[in-house]
């Protein structure tokens, strides 16, 4: 348990940051999804334009802490790669 003013504030801060956080990371797998589920029914309109919003989402993901830039961008190219073959 805290002790001083300060810890406290400091628990209050860490439950809301907590708070944010998650909801990020859920927004994030949500649009995540799409795109695999957009990419599994193996229509190549449908994926591109969910790869079109999960890409700024999972950016500012990682721009926020949310996620590792390096696994952000990671995952990004790897989704692109897979919406492109499927296209062709």
């Amino acid at each position: 348990m805290p002790n001083t003013v300060s810890a406290k504030k400091a628990v209050r801060k860490i439950a809301h940051r907590t708070a944010v956080n998650r909801a990020r990371r859920s927004l994030m797998r949500t649009q995540l999804r799409k795109v695999e589920e957009a990419i599994a029914t193996g229509d190549a309109a449908n994926a591109q334009a969910a790869l079109d919003v999960a890409g700024p989402v999972l950016m500012r993901s990682a721009q926020k802490g949310v996620v590792h830039a390096n696994t952000a961008s990671r995952k990004m190219s790897r989704l692109t790669k897979r919406v492109k073959a499927l296209a062709q």
